[in-house]
């Protein structure tokens, strides 16, 4: 096996892996980035396909490249972000290498040694910007279902043409369950279980709209963010509730048709039952239940109890070299969002250029 090596290499290669590589380039620094997939925006492309961004394109787009064809205030689909992503990298000549599905990152030395399948790569720094809710959460009585129901999950949900026909259980009633639930009701009776986690207050992309974005993204780029007590404080409250319904309305829901029920406590039967007992009939199961924390391929001691990366501002006191882009709440309640417009990314390279690692050149070293 051969092995290569980086002044940095970067885990991931959507957006904030894109954002990353962008202003090391500026900074003249050597690196690589790994990504899953087979083509640059994948992580968009196999998402739903009616699916739409939430945020406008002027918010959405990266540092250094307006999204093309798109005006401010358009939503964009999932597909023109993909292909957004794409043109990004070959714009600016970030190193992609598609495919390349890291399954560990350790520490050799002084070098960190990041290994993808039977490629191997050192790096005096490495920056983790895959993300990290990626596991989908399923709840522990989803196999104790009729094997007869269709089960997906939120993640590998594209169209009603994968459901059987008959009734449709969403359960989640969040963003992508409201979504989906709107959709799927076009094709199959539809019932949605879960407390809605409330709205906001506008008609999405209204002109009253426009002017509460701009307000709430700035209080979460500007306000709510660690470097401030009442942006944690506001950001602990926040993080415990989910995210209030956004493009679907309640009233867009009744008026379709869905019908809405309490939250799914179990399976009697082989069907889901209610916490108030009662069992809904059902041919397919759609879990908008979220996604969990898989870290479980970093083999180095950065993880609390929780699982949660230790850092701050996405740097890890404990593992010189080792940074984080693109997590929940990393520096401020914008972090993990499109509207960062790479601010935490500008920051880890400039963190990096800043450090007593040398750039140099990729080279090839014999096994």
């Amino acid at each position: 096996m051969s092995t290569e090596r980086f002044d940095t290499v970067i885990v991931g290669g959507g957006q904030a892996g894109l954002a990353t590589g962008y202003f090391l380039g500026k900074k003249g620094r050597s690196y690589v980035a790994l990504d899953a997939h087979e083509r640059i925006g994948d992580a968009w492309r196999k998402r739903w396909d009616s699916l739409r961004l939430f945020t406008p394109a002027h918010f959405s787009r990266l540092p250094g490249m307006r999204i093309p064809g798109a005006k401010n205030w358009d939503f964009v689909t999932k597909d023109a972000m993909a292909d957004y992503l794409e043109s990004y990298a070959t714009r600016f000549g970030i190193p992609v290498r598609t495919g390349h599905r890291v399954d560990r990152v350790s520490r050799e030395g002084e070098r960190f040694v990041v290994t993808a399948g039977d490629r191997r790569f050192e790096a005096d720094n490495v920056v983790i910007a895959a993300g990290g809710y990626n596991l989908p959460n399923l709840p522990p009585f989803a196999g104790d279902l009729d094997p007869g129901i269709v089960q997906i999950h939120s993640g590998a949900y594209r169209s009603p043409s994968q459901l059987r026909p008959g009734r449709v259980l969403v359960v989640g009633a969040g963003n992508s369950g409201a979504e989906i639930a709107f959709e799927v009701i076009q094709t199959h009776e539809t019932t949605l279980a879960g407390k809605v986690p409330g709205q906001i207050p506008f008609p999405h992309g209204s002109l009253p709209f426009r002017f509460g974005f701009r307000v709430l993204r700035f209080a979460g780029h500007r306000v709510i963010t660690r470097g401030w007590p009442v942006g944690r404080k506001m950001a602990a409250k926040m993080l415990a509730k989910a995210d209030p319904l956004i493009r679907r309305r309640v009233k867009d829901l009744d008026r379709a048709g869905i019908v809405r029920v309490g939250r799914v406590a179990g399976v009697e039967n082989g069907m889901p039952v209610l916490e108030d007992g009662r069992v809904v009939e059902v041919e397919n199961v759609i879990w908008c239940t979220g996604f969990g924390y898989d870290f479980s391929w970093i083999d180095l001691p950065v993880f609390g109890e929780d699982g949660v990366p230790v850092h701050d501002r996405g740097v890890v006191a404990t593992e010189p070299g080792l940074y984080f882009v693109g997590l929940i709440f990393q520096h401020s309640f914008s972090s993990e969002a499109l509207p960062n417009r790479g601010r935490d990314a500008r920051y880890i390279a400039e963190r990096i250029a800043a450090g007593r690692s040398t750039a140099r050149s990729s080279e090839k070293v014999p096994a």
